[in-house]
């Protein structure tokens, strides 16, 4: 298992939990989405709860590197490649609104940063070309840079953004949570929710009894239902990050770093309220369930920063998940079915701490009922969604993956019954179309249904659907992703 750099003691912000409590909003996350939401909503005197099967800012928000920036590495190029500047520019005012709120929040908490976009040699000349152009077009002050280097051992080419945020995540969340009971929210940590319905009313059944909502906001990196299919219009991807000390003398790279291509590699330093020299580099990113060695892909991104950066000893290695929208753009609103009782958001790629506040004014204003006129042209323009060739195309492109990667799984499949695994091991055993999850953790073997083809996580040591990328631990326990349900123990 491994652990993210920013889990370190905090004070517990938690209340009481009431059961068959009524409240105007239910807010289910406690990550940076339902926080800001949290206390959008408090300080304008709505009644406000917050659960989350872990702590404050403890799944995505933890996962994430403390980046808050509007250059967000190739995104803006790849969403201007087969949209109108005017969407472009509208997801960049949205994700600029998200960052001044953040900001406001985190005072002395963040760090001001140029952030870079890079490559190495001519061949990402044009990717770097486009990314400027959007960005520009798009309203930003993007600048040519020519750095030396990157840590001192390779040239690069990069364009400059001045004026972005890192921070500490975790921290932020904190913050926020503190905020939010401070407006009069009221907030419930380790507390799991087993369901979600709109009828007769918002309510949310969890392992500690019910709440009642009139609304009820799902900010869980992707929605806990199958309202409305969001699994198959996402990507779920996951990605690594591994922090080091630096070597000797060395001093950590100024600014926040994405490279073109290469699995989404970023170099960022942590920020100073975290109180020590440490620079996290992030990548690998791949679909969830599809890797072959999840230990290999960190294995690999370490061997890069080693390379690459003047970096001394490892300190800390993670992975995390987010996921994408076939159109680029957030989903945010209302969920179908929902009867307007059911509101979420996801989709936003890797890039949630300027996304999250944003979407977070979208379901305020929307929850508020503030009139579409009156709220600000971005939002208007990001909630008429609008669907291009392409779009469905990366939709396509998705389900087929799905389909390959899921056979290639119960083609692996060992006949039943399967042998003891190793320990940290996983097997898949299969039995005419019947599957069974078979793995040995502490020296303990364990077998769980599987409904659907899963893959074996030998780092997080968990089963990865590579069809909706739900994770469950080695007892069936749900971790994240679509299903709303545990696997059942097979005996």
């Amino acid at each position: 298992m491994t652990s993210p750099l920013w889990h370190r003691d905090r004070t517990s912000v938690a209340t009481p939990f009431e059961a068959d409590a009524r409240h105007d909003v239910v807010i289910v996350g406690a990550g940076i989405t339902g926080l800001s939401t949290a206390v959008m909503l408090a300080e304008a005197g709505v009644d406000v709860a917050v659960v989350d099967a872990g702590d404050v800012g403890q799944g995505a928000t933890a996962a994430s590197v403390g980046m808050a920036s509007l250059l967000q590495g190739t995104t803006l190029a790849a969403l201007r490649r087969h949209h109108p500047a005017g969407l472009v520019r509208a997801y960049v005012d949205a994700n600029r609104a998200g960052q001044e709120w953040l900001a406001a929040r985190a005072g002395g908490a963040a760090d001001r940063r140029t952030a870079f976009t890079f490559g190495r040699g001519l061949a990402t000349d044009v990717a770097l070309d486009a990314v400027r152009d959007a960005a520009r077009e798009a309203g930003l002050p993007v600048r040519e840079d020519a750095p030396g280097d990157l840590g001192g051992h390779t040239p690069v080419r990069a364009l400059a953004l001045d004026d972005q945020l890192a921070l500490d995540p975790v921290l932020l969340a904190t913050t926020l949570a503190r905020a939010a009971v401070d407006a009069g929210a009221k907030i419930h940590t380790g507390v799991r929710v087993r369901d979600v319905r709109a009828l007769p009313s918002g309510r949310i059944d969890t392992d500690h009894g019910t709440l009642f909502g009139d609304t009820v906001v799902l900010a869980t990196g992707t929605p806990l239902t199958r309202r409305g299919l969001y699994d198959l219009k996402t990507r779920a991807l996951r990605s690594w990050a591994i922090a080091f000390e630096m070597e000797g003398d060395a001093e950590t790279p100024g600014g926040m770093w994405s490279e073109v291509g290469a699995g989404g590699r970023s170099v960022v330093a942590a920020p100073s309220s975290f109180g020590r020299s440490v620079l996290i580099v992030t990548g690998a990113r791949h679909p969830v369930g599809s890797a072959r060695s999840e230990v290999a892909l960190a294995e690999e991104l370490a061997a890069w920063a080693r390379r690459t950066l003047p970096v001394g000893a490892e300190i800390a290695r993670w992975s995390g998940q987010d996921y994408q929208s076939h159109n680029l753009v957030p989903f945010v609103g209302g969920m179908p079915r929902g009867l307007g009782r059911l509101r979420f958001a996801t989709g936003y790629a890797g890039w949630g701490l300027a996304n999250g506040p944003a979407a977070a004014m979208r379901l305020t204003d929307e929850i508020r009922g503030v009139s579409r006129g009156a709220r600000p042209r971005w939002m208007r323009t990001i909630g008429t969604r609008m669907t291009v060739p392409a779009d469905l195309g990366r939709g396509i492109g998705e389900a087929s993956r799905r389909v390959g990667v899921a056979a290639g799984a119960l083609s692996a499949a060992v006949p039943a019954p399967a042998k003891r695994p190793a320990e940290g091991a996983g097997v898949v055993a299969r039995q005419g179309l019947r599957t069974a999850a078979v793995s040995t953790i502490d020296g303990r073997t364990r077998v769980v249904v599987a409904p659907a083809p899963l893959t074996w996580n030998d780092a997080e040591r968990s089963w990865d659907s590579p069809v909706d990328g739900s994770r469950y631990a080695p007892d069936g326990l749900r971790l994240e992703g679509a299903a709303s349900a545990d696997l059942p123990s097979a005996g």
